[in-house]
C-alpha cells in the first residue's frame, strides 16, 4: 500500500501516535506475562503433588510463552530506540511513556523471576531443568533489555524544575553506580572514597546528579571502546553558610581522556547541568589520567520537626521490644494492591516468617500501623487511595514523638532515575526494585533488622 507521499505505508505501528503503539505493545506482552505466569504457578503446585509429567508439560509451556515475550520485548526495545528520535520533541510525554511502559513491565516480570526461583528449587528432572534453564536465560535478558531501557531514559530526560526533596548524597552516587553497573556489559571499575566527606543529608534534587553522573560514565564509555577503566570518585565538603554546603566532587580516572570537552556547554548534558545547578567544573588532562573537580551547591536541610502523638499509641511505640529476633519470629507488614504480587511475595517468605499481615493501600497499612505492632513494613509505593510514599511519611509522622522505628523496605516497579531518593526522603529506609530475586529481598530483611 502506497501513502500520497509515495511512500510504502507501514503496517508495525507506527502509522499510530507512540502513545497507542507502546500501550498496544505493553498490553499484549503483559497478556502473555500472565499466561507463562499461570502455567509456572500451575506447575509448582501440581508438582507438589506428585504430578511430574503434568508439571513438566507446564513447565515447558511457561517457558515457550516465556520465549515469546523476550522476543517481543526485545522487538519492542528496537522499535524504542528507532523512534525516540521521531518524538524527541515531545520529551516530555517520552518520559511518561518510557516510565509507564517501565512500571508496568516489571511487575509481572518480577512474578516470573520469583516463580523460577522456587520451581529451580523444587527438584525438577533433567530434561525439565534445561528447559528451565533457558527460560531463566531468556528472563535474564528481557531483565537487562528493561534495567538497559531505564539508563538510556537518564541520560534522555527532559530537564525540568522538580519537587525538591531531602536526600543522602552519598546513597544517591551509590545508587547511581548501582544503576550504571546494570548494563549488560559495564565496562568502569569503580572506588568510591568518602572517608573525608561527614555530612550526607541535603535538600534538592537528587535526579540532577545522577544525570551529571550518568553522562560522564557514558562519556569515558564512549571513549575507552572494549578497554576497562578506573574511576575513583572523592566527596568533600568545601565550604558552607547558613543557607548551602558547597559539596566537591572529585572524579578521577587511570586514563587520559576528555570527560567535558572545552566547547561542553554547547553539547554536553553534564556541563548544562552544572551550569543550571550554578556549579563550576575544572578539569585537567594528564598523560595518564584526567581529574574532573566539581563544585555543586545544596540546600542545608532543616531539623525536622517532631510531631505529637497520641499517649496511648506513644506508650505502645516506646515499650516495643529492641532485641534481634530470628526471621521466624517476625511480624511483618506487606503493603501491596496487587492480589497476584502479594500472593508471590507470601510464597517466597512465608517458609521463613510466620506472621505475615497484608493491607491494599497505605490506608489500609496506616490503620493497621496504629493498632498492631510490627518489625518490618514491605511497602509497594503506586497503590490506589493512599501510596506508599505518603503512607511512610505517616508512618514516621506517628513515630517522631518517640524512640521507636519500624523499618520500611519499599518493593516496587517505580525504577527509574530519582525513584528510590524519593523513597527514602519519605522515610523509607531501604528499597529494592522489580525485578528481584527472592534471595535479594530476604538479605535486605535481614541486614535491617
Amino acid at each position: 500500500m502506497v501513502n500520497e507521499s509515495g511512500n510504502n505505508a507501514r503496517n508495525d505501528g507506527f502509522d499510530k501516535s507512540p502513545e497507542e503503539f507502546f500501550d498496544k505493545s505493553r498490553k499484549e506482552i503483559e497478556k502473555y506475562f500472565i499466561f507463562a505466569l499461570f502455567a509456572l504457578i500451575a506447575a509448582v503446585l501440581i508438582l507438589s503433588f506428585g504430578l511430574k509429567l503434568i508439571s513438566g508439560v507446564l513447565i515447558i509451556t511457561g517457558a515457550a510463552i516465556g520465549l515469546i515475550v523476550y522476543k517481543k520485548v526485545s522487538i519492542l526495545n528496537n522499535r524504542i530506540k528507532e523512534s525516540l528520535k521521531a518524538f524527541y520533541s515531545l520529551s516530555e510525554r517520552k518520559d511518561d511513556v518510557i516510565i509507564d511502559f517501565s512500571h508496568k513491565i516489571r511487575e509481572p516480570l518480577n512474578n516470573l523471576v520469583i516463580i523460577v526461583d522456587m520451581l529451580v528449587q523444587s527438584g525438577l528432572q533433567k530434561k525439565q531443568k534445561e528447559l528451565l534453564e533457558t527460560f531463566i536465560a531468556s528472563t535474564n535478558n528481557m531483565v537487562t533489555i528493561v534495567n538497559e531501557l531505564t539508563m538510556k531514559s537518564a541520560g534522555n530526560l527532559s530537564y525540568q524544575q522538580r519537587k525538591a526533596i531531602r536526600f543522602n548524597l552519598l546513597s544517591t552516587i551509590q545508587n547511581t553506580i548501582e544503576l550504571y553497573n546494570l548494563k549488560d556489559k559495564a565496562s568502569i571499575d569503580f572506588i568510591l572514597n568518602k572517608k573525608e566527606f561527614s555530612d550526607l543529608e541535603c535538600f534538592g534534587d537528587p535526579i540532577i546528579l545522577k544525570q551529571i553522573l550518568l553522562d560522564l560514565f557514558n562519556t569515558i564509555e564512549n571513549q575507552i571502546a572494549d578497554s576497562s577503566m578506573k574511576v575513583t570518585i572523592n566527596l568533600k565538603k568545601e565550604k558552607e553558610n547558613d543557607a548551602e554546603s558547597f559539596i566537591g566532587l572529585r572524579i578521577q580516572t587511570d586514563k587520559s581522556i576528555v570527560l567535558i570537552d572545552n566547547a561542553g556547554n554547547e553539547r554536553s548534558l553534564a556541563a548544562k547541568l552544572i551550569a543550571s545547578s550554578r556549579g563550576t567544573y575544572i578539569q585537567e588532562v594528564g598523560n595518564n589520567s584526567t581529574v574532573l573537580n566539581i563544585l555543586l551547591p545544596f540546600v542545608s536541610p532543616a531539623p525536622e520537626a517532631k510531631q505529637k502523638i497520641s499517649p496511648h499509641k506513644a506508650e505502645e511505640l516506646i515499650q516495643k521490644e529492641k532485641k534481634h529476633k530470628e526471621m521466624k519470629d517476625l511480624k511483618i507488614l506487606l503493603v501491596e494492591d496487587n492480589l497476584i504480587n502479594q500472593k508471590i511475595t507470601l510464597l517466597t517468605l512465608r517458609p521463613l516468617v510466620n506472621t505475615i499481615d497484608t493491607a491494599a493501600n497505605g490506608k489500609e497499612a496506616l490503620d493497621k500501623f496504629e493498632t498492631s505492632n510490627y518489625d518490618l513494613i514491605l511497602m509497594d509505593i503506586k497503590m490506589p487511595v493512599m501510596s506508599g510514599l505518603v503512607a511512610a511519611e505517616k508512618i514516621r509522622a506517628l513515630e517522631s514523638a518517640t524512640n521507636s522505628h519500624v523499618p520500611i523496605i519499599a518493593i516496587t516497579a517505580n525504577a527509574m532515575i530519582g525513584d528510590k531518593e524519593k523513597c527514602l526522603s519519605s522515610g523509607i529506609d531501604d528499597y529494592i526494585s522489580k525485578p528481584y530475586q527472592p534471595a535479594a529481598l530476604i538479605n535486605k530483611i535481614k541486614n535491617i533488622l
